[in-house]
């Protein structure tokens, strides 16, 4: 797929990123891998980790809020992963134009900026907190969402293709409960915000291999969600300091006791593969009309941590931990 091709990651320096960059250049030979992102020391370091594939990877300072950079970074590029987003919930709700300028404007600038160059296709990375939305942050990337399946419509002569990928918490990624988990071990103690709360994970090496399949197979439009376990936290402590006493410290401001990735409204439109689900637009869908296929799911149907058939036992715990 992309085999002497131009490949576009924003926010190309973040955990996924990196990874992102690992895997392509591991499975494929594209022409050019350019790096998108804020940062000039993270692409500094990542250039470093990356050095011996420097003829085939470019680093580009800039902003997704920053169309005319865009428009230059995306000339001549095949296909763009949106990456770039702001995503700290505490911060977003204490920030809350800086969100909207980067996960919805942004967004915007993206689509636009993809269409204007003829890109091919433009896959973008949602979260589960865009289902049912409680705070800001979900609240942006729904809305952000929306636009990249919406973009489908107008795109016209240029037949640029827009998709989604929603998934849940990520493994060890930058900002996750792992990490944080660890420090607090040395300190003798755990906090745990409710014994109840269960999350969604994936790993990162998944989350990636995700994405690479679902810019394969999309057609555009699509709203992709992986078949993937839940856990609960307390276990997740468990299994990072067994010995530490937790304690329970209560839900912070924009935190659910379960995420939901699919609501009982998005069922209506959604359809079931067997690694994945896929919520199809509201509108009327070209895709249907190719067969695409999929199994609709029952009526009612909800896809969320807390009622998940697949869960990580401690032993699959410890096991991800120690490969981190």
């Amino acid at each position: 797929m992309f085999d002497d091709k131009v490949v576009l990651i924003t926010g190309g320096t973040g955990s996924f990123g990196k990874k992102f960059v690992e895997m392509v250049l591991q499975r494929y030979k594209p022409r050019k891998l350019i790096v998108y992102s804020r940062d000039e020391l993270k692409q500094y370091e990542m250039n470093e980790q990356f050095i011996k594939y420097s003829d085939t990877l470019r680093y580009f300072i800039g902003d997704v809020r920053d169309k005319e950079r865009l428009n230059r970074a995306f000339h001549g590029v095949d296909y763009v992963v949106h990456a770039a987003a702001l995503k700290q919930v505490p911060a977003m709700e204490y920030n809350p134009f800086e969100a909207i300028k980067t996960n919805v404007m942004g967004a915007e600038n993206v689509i636009n900026v993809a269409i204007d160059q003829k890109i091919k296709k433009v896959i973008a990375l949602s979260t589960d907190k865009a289902s049912n939305p409680i705070n800001l942050y979900g609240a942006t990337k729904l809305c952000a969402d929306k636009l990249f399946v919406a973009a489908n419509s107008y795109s016209g002569d240029a037949r640029t293709r827009f998709s989604v990928v929603r998934y849940g918490n990520v493994f060890g990624s930058r900002g996750s409960v792992v990490p944080f988990f660890k420090e607090c071990r040395k300190k003798g103690k755990i906090p745990i915000t409710d014994p109840r709360m269960t999350r969604f994970w994936i790993t990162l090496k998944q989350g990636v291999g995700f994405v690479l399949n679902c810019l394969d197979v999309m057609v555009g439009g699509e709203v992709f969600i992986p078949k993937i376990p839940s856990m609960k936290v307390v276990d997740l402590a468990k299994a990072i300091a067994p010995e530490c006493p937790q304690e329970v410290v209560g839900i912070r401001p924009g935190e659910k006791l379960h995420e939901i990735m699919i609501s009982e409204d998005d069922s209506q439109n959604t359809v079931e593969f067997d690694g994945y689900y896929v919520i199809k637009p509201a509108f009327k869908w070209w895709a249907d009309e190719k067969g695409i296929g999929g199994k609709k799911v029952s009526e009612g149907f909800k896809y969320s941590s807390d009622t998940n058939p697949k869960w990580l036992t401690l032993d699959e715990l410890h096991q991800m931990i120690e490969e981190k």
